[in-house]
């Protein structure tokens, strides 16, 4: 009788050491398809040995950026304040393998076709089709009475802290797109931006045409430096979210800037409010907006404009008023 329950006893640690090496190690199959010349496909299987005890990169990073927030904001997350981003977006990187050759250089500037009660903004269909080839993104599901709000930072007007204030108290995140100067001249408005849940996103570091740049390197250049000043100005890592200044890109631009594991952000709604000497009247802008305001939406507005900042507070209630709720870039797909 002892030698059987001796026996029973060793079964039970040989499954669990098995158990426990397998949880450690699991391989993944991925079945992965690649069309010859005559069109039959042919199958290549490659697998995959992943360590449990690490995440997915991206995933990973945007876990620290919200644990690193809690950390810093821990009252005010507690009482319902300024939440973080709640949303980890899926890995759906995929990079595409092509030959830079064959790749357009040709400059394009993005624009949209503005459309009124509640309709969507338009854009050409192979524009729409080229950008989101390469992950970019101008409007997100038009289904949704949703609004993607986004500030452009190329330089401080001193509206900024106010910019802020509106949107704690209204209890709106939005994502502000800055340069590598940007974030050197103004740390604290960085920190505060990350600290009350807010996306702070990739600008480039010099504010070039991104279609001048050929050269890879130099590319990567432009969005690596930006990374790499925010992450030491704030200690977390920088979503990898991109708006190409002025809206210039080439398909070689959009390119590189996924093979960077970048999104393209581009917009559905945008004003002449970029001209400090030049402002749109207040009244003129609520107008306007409202008139164009549709589901889905992403929002572009300067963040030196003084009447974004005087109708912000005012715009974000009637978006409100009207059903429209808000969301992050994180959810955007």
């Amino acid at each position: 009788m002892r030698k059987i329950i001796l026996a029973g006893v060793a079964l039970v640690m040989i499954f669990m050491l098995g158990f426990g090496a397998a949880a450690y190690y699991c391989t993944y199959r991925v079945k992965v398809s690649a069309n010859s010349p005559d069109n039959k496909s042919n199958e290549k299987e490659i697998i995959y040995v992943k360590d449990e005890k690490k995440t997915n990169e991206k995933e990973e990073d945007i876990e620290d950026e919200i644990l690193l927030y809690k950390n810093r904001n821990k009252d005010k997350v507690e009482d319902g304040k300024n939440e973080p981003p709640s949303v980890t977006p899926k890995d759906d990187f995929a990079p595409l393998t092509v030959d830079v050759s064959t790749l357009s250089i040709e400059k394009k500037s993005w624009y949209f076709n503005p459309k009124k009660n509640g309709v969507p903004s338009g854009a050409p269909e192979e524009i729409k089709v080229l950008i989101k080839k390469y992950r970019g993104y101008y409007l997100g599901n038009i289904e949704d009475k949703t609004i993607y709000l986004t500030f452009d930072e190329g330089y401080e007007n001193g509206y900024t802290g106010k910019i802020l204030d509106v949107l704690r108290e209204n209890n709106v995140k939005a994502a502000f797109f800055v340069t590598t100067t940007y974030i050197n001249d103004n740390k604290e408005l960085i920190k505060r931006m990350t600290d009350e849940g807010h996306m702070v996103c990739n600008h480039s570091t010099t504010h070039r045409s991104m279609d001048t740049i050929k050269d890879e390197e130099s590319f990567n250049r432009e969005l690596l430096e930006c990374e790499k000043n925010f992450e030491k100005v704030t200690g977390i890592k920088m979503p990898k979210y991109f708006r190409p200044p002025m809206g210039e890109y080439s398909e070689l631009s959009l390119y590189y800037t996924q093979k960077l594991k970048y999104k393209t952000i581009f917009w559905s709604f945008a004003y002449g409010d970029y001209e400090p000497d030049s402002q749109p009247a207040p009244e003129y802008a609520k107008a306007l907006i409202m008139e164009r305001t549709h589901g889905g939406g992403i929002y572009l507005l300067h963040a030196i404009s003084k009447t974004n900042i005087e109708i912000l507070d005012w715009l974000i209630k009637e978006w409100k008023d009207k059903g429209f709720q808000f969301k992050s870039l994180y959810e955007i797909q």
